[in-house]
């Protein structure tokens, strides 16, 4: 398996309220940690035991270590993807993702 993948663990500040217009300013990326991974199409059967359902855009990432900081999403190939279901197995750490819409 090749770690040969760039990921991005981000942690999101949301948007604070603008007093003038009542609207709330875009979230902001307040961390951006830099990880490699191995990631791959999640198979059918495995969608089907998280999701209940055959779900499009999933992916299965694992990285080598694992990550205990708090994120939000995670960023690759420029998209954005949500965690949905994580495993940490001895030194390795293994995520189900889904695209952000």
């Amino acid at each position: 398996m090749r770690y040969d993948k760039e990921i991005y663990f981000e942690k999101l500040n949301p948007g604070k309220l603008n007093e003038e217009t009542g609207n709330y300013d875009d979230e902001v990326v307040a961390v951006s940690t830099l990880d490699w991974a191995s990631i791959m199409n999640t198979s059918d059967d495995t969608k089907q035991l998280v999701y209940g359902n055959i779900k499009q855009q999933s992916l299965t990432i694992q990285i080598q270590n694992v990550f205990d900081g708090a994120f939000d999403r995670i960023k690759f190939n420029g998209k954005y993807y949500r965690v949905d279901s994580e495993r940490t197995l001895g030194l390795k750490q293994t995520f189900i993702v889904s695209e952000i819409q």
